[in-house]
């Protein structure tokens, strides 16, 4: 995975921390990494409103600007759920034979099953922008597409 990929990834799990904070989704359903392109997919009843994406956009962009740190480490699985519960998982499951855990955390903001590479701070991400989103109302699920600046 290249740098710019790897902050692109790290951007997914800011957004999903926005998402949930200014829309309360919770699950994802999927996500799209592309170079400074991206798209986390979530579990949502309706489609947002213009208000409210914007205030998605700037809660993502306020914890990039925060340099919040990314911690990413092991726990075995049930001591993980016993800490975390589902809020670690998505939609896509992981086999009950993988009994031990590789978890990214923005303290406050987002807690993930990830097994991809992670910039160390917020920060490092760069700006980013939502594009136009795409509700599937057949499925309940939003796409937030976004690209990074810089």
């Amino acid at each position: 995975m290249s740098l710019e990929e790897t902050r692109t990834h790290t951007a997914v799990h800011v957004l999903k921390g926005a998402a949930q904070k200014v829309l309360g989704a919770k699950w994802t359903a999927s996500v799209h990494v592309s170079g400074t392109h991206g798209r986390l997919t979530v579990q949502f009843d309706r489609k947002p409103s213009a208000d409210e994406l914007e205030r998605v956009e700037e809660a993502a962009n306020a914890k990039v600007a925060e340099g919040a740190e990314v911690v990413e480490f092991e726990m075995d699985r049930d001591e993980a759920e016993m800490h975390f519960g589902d809020a670690i998982y998505d939609l896509f499951p992981i086999p009950p034979t993988v009994t031990r855990l590789r978890i990214v955390r923005i303290p406050d903001w987002n807690i993930n099953c990830c097994v991809e590479n992670h910039v160390d701070s917020t920060g490092l991400v760069g700006r980013m922008r939502l594009g136009q989103p795409r509700f599937r109302n057949s499925k309940k699920e939003l796409e937030l597409e976004f690209d990074l600046e810089g």
